[in-house]
């Protein structure tokens, strides 16, 4: 689809211990034996963008965003990391202004690591901070203590990064409201230009739900956490933070270009294992397995493991879907004429802007923000 913004993100499947929350498809060196080396894996994510970019062909052009997520992406070091954004650049080239953004753990940082990145291209670092609370981070099986977010954002904008991001979990068993309240306080006295704050979810299978199931910890509860996301916007509000995404928040300037672009159905290529891609009316994602993987791309072979076709109907229902979590929201014409009525009524029930309304669009109200979930599953069924 030339003439459209083309994003990269690349997977980083490392982690030094899994958090007992998560389940991204990230391995610790236990978990993984001899089957992949972690010191050349950035080798193996170049050779996916060099398949990529003779894949796309002359659909190929300038990277507008590059995004190194994971598990825990500075595991590859400073050096691995720059020589990955070599490789984009070599096969694709960057745009101008592009945004080049790697996700951090604050403990896996110092200020030599953050100019050495600053060097090389990256003009984004996003960091995991969760809390400052000690009893959350213990809850959340965080390795980093208490403060070393905060120390990590610091020592990016002293090292010269004019976007720094921290992300919060709210509604851990155990977290008070002040604990929250701290936390996002801590996040914004860093002087960081965007905050996420996500409210936990408990997934099965991961270690955090086998305590929840034996009676351990509480399950999260969804009143508090619509609490505690009120918490998180008042803070925030009040120090210069507008909302842009339900989960997201920015100083001016500050927004994240790259998830923009999933939420306005830009196009994007996933390197990495498990990663997922999406060009045109086409989407594919990568076999999971670091070891599969990597022997796939040794071989040639594509690393795609399914890859579907959407439907015009499929692609109107993401608009929507992916649309009204922004600030910005959606045209009402986006929306298939039988939701129009549905939409009308959530705006006499005050979760959808009567202003915007007026204007032909659908903008969620901060009441609407807390049941965007309900709101966009009823517009999308009707």
């Amino acid at each position: 689809m030339p003439g459209r913004p083309l994003g990269l993100y690349l997977h980083v499947p490392f982690c030094t211990r899994r958090c007992g929350y998560c389940d991204f498809n990230t391995y610790t060196a236990t978990e993984l034996g001899g089957s992949v080396r972690r010191d050349d894996f950035h080798a193996v994510l170049a050779a996916e963008v060099r398949f990529a970019a003779a894949e796309l062909g002359d659909q190929a052009r300038p990277i507008d965003t590059v995004f190194v997520g994971g598990g825990t992406p500075t595991l590859l070091g400073a050096s691995g990391l720059v020589a990955l954004l070599d490789a984009v650049r070599s096969e694709f080239g960057l745009a101008p202004g592009a945004e080049v953004t790697t996700e951090a753990n604050p403990d896996t940082v110092d200020g030599p690591f953050l100019e050495a990145l600053l060097a090389g291209g990256y003009t984004r670092i996003s960091f995991g901070m969760q809390s400052t609370a000690p009893n959350v981070l213990a809850v959340l099986d965080r390795t980093h203590a208490p403060g070393a977010g905060q120390a990590a954002a610091r020592a990016a904008l002293a090292a010269g990064f004019a976007h720094v991001s921290l992300d919060l979990i709210y509604g851990t068993p155990g977290e008070s409201d002040d604990d929250l309240r701290r936390s996002v306080s801590d996040a914004v006295e860093t002087g960081v230009d965007h905050v996420s704050a996500y409210a936990l979810v408990v997934e099965d299978g991961t270690p955090l739900a086998r305590r929840v199931r034996r009676g351990e910890v509480p399950a999260p509860d969804d009143d508090v956490a619509a609490t505690r996301y009120e918490i998180v916007d008042a803070v925030l509000r009040d120090a210069g933070y507008r909302w842009y995404e339900v989960s997201n928040w920015a100083r001016p300037g500050g927004a994240c270009r790259h998830n923009l672009g999933y939420w306005h159905d830009d196009d994007w290529w996933g390197v990495g294992p498990g990663a997922h891609s999406h060009v045109g009316d086409e989407r594919w994602w990568n076999v999971k397995h670091p070891a599969t993987y990597a022997d796939r791309i040794a071989t040639g072979q594509s690393p795609a493991a399914e890859r579907e076709v959407l439907t015009a109907e499929q692609r109107a229902m993401e608009r929507v879907m992916l649309g009204l979590r922004l600030a910005e929201g959606l045209e009402v014409r986006d929306l298939a004429p039988r939701a129009v009525p549905v939409a009308e009524e959530f705006v006499g029930d005050g979760l959808l802007d009567p202003s915007a309304w007026a204007t032909d669009r659908l903008v969620l109200t901060d009441r609407g923000r807390l049941l965007a979930d309900a709101v966009i599953r009823d517009l999308v069924s009707a």
